[in-house]
């Protein structure tokens, strides 16, 4: 099988494929979180680390409002084309999660909608462990300072992260598969190496694409800060911005919250911003 040694996120219509299969629990978690903790309507939500962009376009399509950052350009483009393709406007732009404004967003937004005191969106949700991509503790409360100034006062951002679980052994493989049409994608991803004292962990990922004329591996490696609940508590806590109102795991259920303890591993934030 030929092999590419080449990042999954330059290859955005595999990696959208792979990871959207909870594009419709994921979308009616997020409606049901601004629901059920926002005192109004949302008006605009926003998504840090858009990637293809398969959330926003499918709240676009169920009539919000939305906008969304990515650093890697090719993902930034095929996000802004698929919702061109489905009549909306391109509203990504390139950025980094843990350096940005709102005014930022004044070229896809207006000037009228990035230039108040407060930031223009009531909901923002990174729910698929993209926040670990962040390097340091520093850069990590850079992120959540940069999202305090994007959220108005009151709003809510669903950060999902997978943490390292102290009282049990945390996982160290999974594996699983998409299709779509004649395109089909075994997924594999396994641990290399845990620095706990770097708070450091490598993970190896391969896409094994097959197409009716072409099979192929693509390989990556991943590097991902490495939280414990009591390590990410300490984070949100130090920030003094952020509140926690309430945790999930990946089922994505909005009556059956969770509590975080030493053995949890996947959890959404729920956090307001105290304004």
């Amino acid at each position: 099988m030929e092999v590419l040694e080449e990042s999954i996120y330059d290859h955005p219509k595999y990696y959208d494929l792979v990871f959207g299969t909870d594009v419709a629990a994921e979308t009616q978690f997020i409606l049901d979180c601004a629901e059920a903790f926002l005192d109004k309507k949302p008006k605009l939500f926003f998504e840090p680390a858009c990637g293809t962009g398969r959330l926003m376009a499918s709240l676009e399509r169920k009539g919000h409002a939305t906008c969304g950052l990515d650093l890697n350009e090719k993902a930034v483009a095929f996000c802004n084309e698929r919702l061109e393709r489905a009549g909306f406007r391109p509203t990504a732009i390139v950025a980094d999660m843990c350096e940005f404004t709102a005014a930022d967003f004044r070229p896809v937004l207006g000037k009228a909608k990035t230039s108040k005191t407060t930031g223009p969106a009531c909901v923002a949700f990174n729910t698929i462990n993209s926040f670990r991509h962040v390097g340091s503790e520093k850069e990590a409360r850079g992120h959540l300072q940069s999202m305090a100034e994007m959220v108005r006062p009151g709003g809510i951002y669903l950060l999902g992260v997978h943490l390292t679980p102290t009282a049990v052994p945390p996982s160290e493989t999974e594996s699983w598969s998409a299709r779509r049409g004649n395109l089909a994608i075994n997924t594999h991803m396994w641990t290399i190496d845990r620095n706990k004292k770097k708070r450091m962990e490598r993970f190896g990922i391969r896409f094994d694409v097959h197409t009716p004329r072409r099979s192929f591996r693509i390989n990556d490696e991943l590097h991902l800060r490495s939280y414990t609940p009591a390590q990410m508590n300490r984070l949100i806590e130090a920030d003094g911005q952020w509140e926690c109102l309430a945790t999930y795991d990946f089922a994505y259920e909005i009556a059956e919250p969770i509590a975080v303890d030493a053995s949890t591993e996947d959890v959404v934030y729920v956090l307001q911003n105290r304004g």
